[in-house]
């Protein structure tokens, strides 16, 4: 997750033409010329606002008409195993790629949304099937979140800072260490991590957690709104998309967990 953020820190180069510097000799001239060096601009190849939320929109599209296969699956009665797990490994293969290879986004982006809605699909009729009407209320968890920092970020009650980006950066990898840690540890110990069962404290780290994905909300909208000043290549529009859309994900999959262990505790 904090790489392909950092990613979005570096600076690309336009794949603008330009003409290059050159001298015409004559004859009948003693003096070269010489052709200044220019720049063509096409609009057409710049990264817009409008053209990332269009973006963002269609990954959405194709990340919840995947997950409804998955969906569709579970309830009835087929295996969705294999689809889901099998759909969050090429996912994370493909956010990888693209944090190096940005210029991939177009083609990375779309494929990432598709198989990431074959696991988010399948995990929310896991979770459905034990706790009826968790998805409808860690959707809705979700969406009003990411309008609440929309509107915040709009406003400029929240302002993205240096300070602000280093403290939510360190957090989310701080968090994706412990998470790295335990799943390594537990896998060849009888250990069981912290944040696991309904305990007081393991609700207390979903909901820091979900606070450390919200922040991030604010990167990706700060990111793309930067992108866009900077006038960066076209691609960087699905590149922006696919950040914001990993973000909400995972915001949705934490408020997946905490509604689950608040409902166990039932």
């Amino acid at each position: 997750m904090t790489t392909i953020k950092s990613i979005r820190t570096m600076n690309f180069n336009s794949k603008n033409p330009f003409l290059s510097n050159k001298r015409f000799s004559s004859n009948a001239v003693s003096k070269a010329e010489e052709v200044h060096h220019a720049q063509i601009i096409d609009y057409n190849q710049e990264m817009t606002l409008s053209g990332t939320i269009n973006k963002t929109a269609i990954l959405f599209l194709i990340l919840c008409g995947s997950s409804i296969i998955t969906w569709w699956m579970a309830f009835n009665g087929m295996n969705v195993m294999l689809p889901t797990i099998g759909g969050a490994i090429v996912g994370l293969i493909l956010v990888v790629i693209s944090a190096f290879k940005p210029q991939a986004s177009p083609y990375l982006a779309p494929g990432y949304a598709l198989f990431e809605g074959l696991f988010i699909g399948g995990i929310s009729a896991i979770f459905e099937a034990r706790y009826p009407g968790i998805v409808v209320n860690a959707v809705g968890a979700t969406l009003v979140t990411f309008l609440i920092c929309l509107g915040l970020y709009k406003f400029k009650i929240v302002k993205v800072t240096e300070q602000f980006r280093s403290v939510v950066i360190a957090a989310t990898l701080a968090i994706a260490t412990y998470y790295l840690i335990s799943w390594v540890v537990s896998m060849f110990t009888s250990f069981t991590p912290v944040h696991h069962g309904n305990s007081l404290m393991s609700i207390g780290i979903s909901v820091f957690v979900i606070i450390i994905a919200a922040l991030n909300i604010f990167l990706d909208f700060d990111q793309i709104e930067k992108g866009v000043q900077q006038k960066m290549p076209k691609f960087m529009e699905w590149y922006g998309a696919m950040g914001l859309v990993i973000t909400l994900v995972w915001l949705y999959i934490e408020f997946l967990r905490l509604l689950s262990k608040l409902s166990s505790k039932d």
